[in-house]
């Protein structure tokens, strides 16, 4: 409405979703699931998997990736995330997404039992973390970038598109519409 310069806007979307309370929830994930890897080692049980959750929760921590503020069901984001890591192989076989498939079978059970959670699935971030340090992003402080600019990108894509659909739409029924009325002033012999 401001009629500002979307790449403007852009910058400022990213600045503001780079900040620590939106973006730093991948990090926490993947700390927690990089100690949980040093302690447990590469192929944990669930039973292993159990006791280290209820060991965070005792000690009155909370299991980063898990819950949202506003879905009450497992996140669509998570599970596409995790439906594509499990299904190309190189992503599949790395022991940090495996630990957080792992994490996935056992820890929406353990916080419903620990009955202080009104959403004990996963979000988004419980799996993002694992594959951007798969895919070699592993300094934490990119993370925060990482998923506003993807998010924006996506909005500003379509912003530019629909900017450029309607220019051409516009065009086009201006252009109709004068020859329109042309075939209309020669079929009623007017002038020109």
């Amino acid at each position: 409405s401001a009629l500002s310069d979307p790449f403007l806007s852009y910058s400022a979307a990213l600045g503001g979703l780079a900040g620590p309370l939106h973006g730093l929830a991948n990090q926490e994930v993947l700390r927690f699931i990089l100690g949980m890897q040093k302690e447990l080692g590469d192929s944990p049980s669930d039973e292993q998997i159990v006791q280290y959750i209820w060991k965070t929760l005792n000690s009155g921590q909370v299991i980063p990736g898990y819950g949202h503020a506003v879905l009450r069901k497992p996140d669509p984001r998570f599970a596409a995330l995790r439906e594509f890591g499990n299904k190309h192989p190189e992503t599949a076989n790395d022991p940090v997404f495996r630990m957080v498939d792992s994490l996935f079978t056992v820890a929406p059970g353990v916080l419903t039992e620990h009955g202080k959670t009104k959403n004990p699935f996963p979000n988004v971030d419980a799996a993002s973390g694992s594959l951007l340090y798969h895919y070699g992003l592993t300094q934490f402080p990119y993370y925060t970038g990482a998923f506003p600019y993807s998010e924006e990108r996506r909005r500003l894509d379509e912003l530019t598109f629909s900017f450029f659909a309607r220019a051409v739409t516009f065009g086009t029924s201006r252009a109709i519409g004068a020859l329109s009325q042309y075939v209309w002033d020669r079929a009623l012999g007017l002038p020109i």
